[in-house]
């Protein structure tokens, strides 16, 4: 991970195998994240692939028996005191449902930058994130049904609220790949750009959401626009609204947000992730159990 002018940028790295997804890289993907939450010199999150691929989907060198040989103590099996078991025997965690779930908690927007393939969790991880850039000569693929397997990282949550129903159900049900103009023309990627152009275009928009906004807000804002995906009423967001405006108007942000557009001057909010971040959910939405 580097960082430079307040955007973090992640890479997957392994480019000799098209950065295939492991239990090290699920693992490396937390930390990841967890640092960029903790840093408040951080204000936005790329993340990308090494080399020509963004993500080959899960590393299968280890050939047919690769799911069938998963350890359930791997990679967080009870985590958070629940148990993961099915007729007596432990389950492993789905790794891509915990690399998006950590994402779905960042208090930093995401853009995934996809600079080339992205197939199956590398595909599926980019759903948690805010923006998706492509390359565009990028293509994607959800091909768990011809893997026999099913979808994975929470994909079936994600990603009908993010494409129509159709278009999702024929990506899933076929399997196939398809280019990162299809992609585009449905709304799973804001915007393609040259693989040359990616990163650069990436860095670009994080600046924009962030350069005039304050860490604190932006990060309620992430999260109440992704907590409310799920509820039953428009009731809870206008619960956990309310807190919100009523929690951040006591704070010093708002304070200097409205001196700064009275005085024509740009603001310098003092508020800070680590320190400021009201909880306006508790109350209303409780962490699920896994």
């Amino acid at each position: 991970m580097s960082i430079e002018d307040g955007i973090a940028v992640i890479t997957l790295d392994r480019p000799d195998k098209l950065n295939a997804f492991t239990t090290t890289m699920e693992n490396e993907l937390i930390e990841a994240f967890d640092a960029t939450d903790a840093n408040d010199a951080v204000r936005a999150v790329i993340l990308t692939g090494a080399g020509r691929a963004f993500c080959a989907g899960a590393d299968l060198s280890s050939g047919a028996e690769t799911f069938s040989e998963w350890s359930a103590e791997s990679n967080g099996n009870g985590a958070n005191g629940d148990d993961s078991r099915r007729d007596g025997v432990d389950l492993r965690r789905d790794g891509g449902g915990r690399v998006v779930l950590r994402m779905f908690d960042s208090l930093k927007p995401i853009i995934a930058a996809i600079n080339g393939p992205a197939v199956g969790v590398g595909i599926t991880m980019t759903l948690a994130a805010d923006f998706r850039l492509a390359a565009d000569d990028a293509r994607m693929g959800f091909v768990f049904n011809r893997r026999g397997l099913v979808p994975e990282s929470c994909s079936s949550w994600l990603l009908p609220k993010l494409v129509p129903l159709q278009r999702a159900l024929d990506w899933i049900y076929s399997g196939r790949i398809f280019t990162a103009a299809e992609a585009f023309s449905a709304g799973l990627v804001y915007r393609l750009h040259s693989r040359e152009d990616l990163l650069g275009e990436a860095t670009a928009l994080a600046h924009s959401l962030t350069r005039d906004t304050a860490p604190v807000s932006v990060a309620l804002s992430r999260q109440m626009v992704w907590r409310m995906l799920g509820v039953e009423h428009p009731m809870v967001a206008h619960r956990v609204e309310s807190i919100g405006i009523n929690a951040r108007g006591a704070q010093a942000d708002v304070r200097e947000g409205i001196a700064a557009f009275l005085e024509k001057r740009e603001a310098v909010f003092p508020d800070r992730c680590s320190d400021a971040m009201p909880d306006l959910f508790s109350s209303h939405l409780p962490r699920p159990r896994w």
